[in-house]
């Protein structure tokens, strides 16, 4: 192969093996050089590379596991422990444990079986689309686990009849309105470092009003003070959560901003609260609705779709479609019903479900003994969590 090195670069070389370097008595073998033409359509030309295949000897491996020490060493002495740079301590310690969404399409949709703790996750979409809804189910899940959850009602519109109806316990769930949003994200932020709280949800992003507001005789615009205060909040709640597991949700609202785009108008949705919590969110879920559900021409339901935009723990860009019930929230017994049948965790003939021992001849017939029966339902849940999630692990 003819060696295509400029001479620069042999010199360059030569020079520096030849100086007194703490590196200079270490033995040197010619390396082997490869080289790349890359062609271009307008001139042939060639970009030139150098690859070194040496294997370092052992002289160079004890230096560098030395200075490794060294440098590990310092960094322990001059910061906490948290900074010691180890790759098996950080990977345990940000490994992520999940919170189920009270949906097992929702937590496929997911792909590591529900939301992560210790991240932030902000739920958007329309106006009574089931924001707050799926909210309480997760902190209902949460409390199944034996958690303490906070609830903190900004829009003054939480119905604790629906909560308990839903199957929130009240007794360890903390509900506060606090006067502004700076109290608000400094009561997250004060939480979130006790370690003692496994969900936040804050409800919403949208209605949190800065103190400077509040205390205004006047009604006088402060441009971009919501963002600047989330953007300065969430910075903090951020390093909190590096140290914490508690799961932070922001519920929040669009917005339609109309742009003048080489001279036509078009709309564009928006959330509130500018670009930090986009930022910041390690899920980000838009809720849209669907229709309404209807059963002998009365309205009981309401389909939504869920679109999972972001997610940095698995692949985003998916969707579930979820039923809702009034006053019930989340239609699971259809939903086991229908992914159990799926994957074969039931037996079925035709239209009739085989359900511990029992015969029943259509779906409806099988949702309602799973309403029924909790105890039947939670076994299919749980066989059905250990074959979609646990099983990939």
């Amino acid at each position: 192969m003819v060696n295509l090195v400029p001479k620069a670069i042999r010199f360059l070389r030569f020079s520096l093996l030849s100086t007194s370097s703490p590196f200079s008595r270490v033995s040197f073998k010619p390396p082997v050089v490869i080289a790349w033409t890359r062609l271009h359509s307008t001139s042939a030309s060639f970009t030139e590379y150098e690859y070194d295949d040496e294997i370092p000897d052992d002289v160079k491996v004890t230096e560098k596991h030395t200075a490794l020490r060294v440098a590990l060493s310092k960094v322990a002495s001059d910061f906490s422990e948290d900074s010691m740079l180890s790759p098996q301590h950080f990977f345990v310690a940000r490994r992520a444990s999940v919170i189920s969404t009270g949906s097992l399409r929702l937590d496929q949709a997911l792909g590591i079986g529900g939301l992560p703790k210790g991240r932030m996750v902000e739920i958007y979409g329309q106006e009574a689309s089931g924001k707050t809804t799926l909210a309480l189910h997760i902190i209902k899940e949460a409390q199944k686990l034996g958690g303490y959850c906070a609830y903190l009602d900004v829009e003054n519109a939480m119905n604790p009849l629906f909560a308990e109806s839903i199957g929130v316990n009240k007794d360890n769930l903390l509900i506060s309105q606090p006067d502004s949003a700076e109290n608000l994200l400094s009561i997250v932020d004060t939480l979130t470092k006790s370690g003692s709280i496994d969900v936040i949800v804050v409800d919403s992003v949208a209605a949190l009003v800065p103190q400077i507001e509040v205390e205004a005789s006047t009604c006088s615009p402060q441009m971009d003070l919501q963002s600047k205060i989330m953007s300065q909040a969430l910075r903090k709640i951020h390093y909190s959560l590096c140290r914490s597991c508690t799961l932070i949700i922001f519920i929040n609202q669009v917005r339609r901003n109309l742009r003048s785009d080489q001279g036509s108008i078009r709309s564009e949705e928006v959330t509130c609260g500018g670009n930090a919590l986009k930022f910041y969110a390690a899920v980000r879920m838009r809720i849209s609705r669907k229709g309404l559900l209807r059963t002998e021409n009365k309205v009981n339901g309401l389909g939504i779709c869920v679109q999972v935009v972001k997610n940095k723990l698995a692949p985003s860009m998916t969707k579930a479609e979820l039923s809702i019930q009034f006053g019930r929230g989340f239609c699971c017994e259809l939903e086991a019903l229908e992914l159990a049948r799926e994957y074969g965790i039931l037996s079925t003939e035709g239209s009739r479900y085989f359900i511990n021992g029992k015969v029943l001849n259509n779906k409806e017939d099988a949702v309602s003994y799973l309403a029924a029966n909790k105890g039947a339902l939670d076994d299919i849940v749980r066989t059905l969590r250990h074959q979609l999630f646990e099983r990939e692990k």
